[in-house]
């Protein structure tokens, strides 16, 4: 059987949500293929092996996962190595990091996982960062000519006074009017994002997200359809047909995506044209594939209702596993079930590190 590591929990904002999502994929990996091993990260970012009869409890419950930071089964992870419990190193074949946000979904976590030389699945260090901040991502888009919702970007250190909030919101409003949303450029989840229409409420939305990240980005708000894409694949992506997102809330915010199970309706396929569906599709692959995006990522759209202009919003590389999540609803609908997602991922990883395996990383001049 091969060893899977359920990497959960972690040091970000998110903490709560890849709880709910590791749940969800223990429950939903072939028990008959793979041989599950839990991992929990704490608040502080230390990594603890779990019991495994945790693993049991969650399968025939709506139980969710916990972690049990127990100090005498804190792991280790050793260069070239792999993880170890003590002296013991831990069976592995490949790890499946369940973490969004910061620690977990930007790099740092999948740079760890290389030292240790041990396969995961999902972006590599790349596509991981460069997918997380939505700055980075929107510029290398626009790039590649693909059209982003308009931004601007505000660092903290630029931001710090009363007269420096009012030009920033004066200018905002200014190119976009209002309403205008306020959002961490390196946060998932909706977390530390605001939507404004007041001076007055600009403020406590700029203190609010930089408690999350030193660097925001200021957009418009679109009127417009909310239109996701379930995108599979390393260097060749494969974009799902599109799911449209119809928010009970005033906008899809972290309530809607886990806390409410009616917070959102799912259409599948999207509301849309022949030629729209075929338009978003392929910006989509293209969204994955140019941040160097690998395994998975759920590509997100504005259509806007008045010109039906297509805009790109957001990659998530780790899109949420969590039962009401549209990342597995809409692979899904397309005939993928939850279990194969899981297995087709765990694939691509194995090939990933497969291929990486034949590079040369020791070169003698002769």
């Amino acid at each position: 059987m091969i060893g899977v590591a359920v990497l959960f929990g972690g040091r970000s904002g998110e903490h709560e949500v890849s709880i709910q999502s590791a749940s969800s994929v223990v429950r939903n990996l072939d028990k008959t293929r793979y041989r599950i091993v839990l991992i929990g990260i704490g608040k502080d970012g230390r990594w603890f092996l779990q019991p495994p009869g945790m693993i049991e409890t969650v399968c025939d419950s709506d139980t969710a996962l916990s972690i049990e930071e127990d100090p005498t089964r804190m792991i280790d992870l050793r260069p070239g190595g792999g993880l170890f419990l003590g002296g013991e190193r831990i069976a592995i074949d490949v790890v499946f990091p369940v973490l969004h946000g910061s620690f977990g979904e930007d790099g740092t976590v999948q740079g760890a996982l290389d030292i240790a030389g041990l396969p995961y699945v999902g972006s590599g260090v790349l596509g991981s960062a460069a997918g997380m901040d939505k700055d980075a991502a929107k510029r290398l888009w626009s790039a590649s000519g693909i059209p982003v919702v308009p931004s601007m970007t505000v660092h903290r250190r630029a931001a710090i006074d009363e007269a420096a909030v009012s030009r920033l919101f004066a200018e905002a409003r200014d190119r976009w009017g209002t309403p205008i949303f306020v959002k961490p450029a390196r946060a998932g989840s909706s977390v530390g994002v605001a939507r404004v229409e007041h001076p007055e409420e600009f403020r406590a939305a700029l203190l609010d997200a930089f408690r999350f990240d030193t660097k925001l980005l200021l957009e418009p708000a679109i009127d417009g359809q909310e239109i996701e894409v379930s995108v599979v694949g390393n260097a060749h992506a494969h974009a799902y047909p599109p799911g449209e997102v119809i928010p009970t809330h005033q906008f899809y915010d972290y309530d809607a995506k886990y806390r409410d199970p009616n917070g959102a309706a799912l259409q599948i396929p999207a509301r849309l044209s022949e030629s729209e569906a075929d338009a978003i599709s392929r910006y989509a692959a293209a969204a994955h594939e140019s941040v160097g995006a690998e395994g998975m990522s759920r590509v997100d759209f504005f259509i806007s209702r008045t010109d039906r202009k297509i805009y790109v919003n957001e990659i998530n590389t780790i899109p949420g596993f969590t039962r009401i999540s549209m990342f597995p609803r809409m692979c899904a609908a397309a005939g993928l079930s939850y279990p194969e997602l899981l297995s087709t991922l765990i694939d691509l990883a194995l090939d990933r590190a497969q291929e990486q395996g034949g590079l040369v990383f020791d070169y003698q001049c002769s």
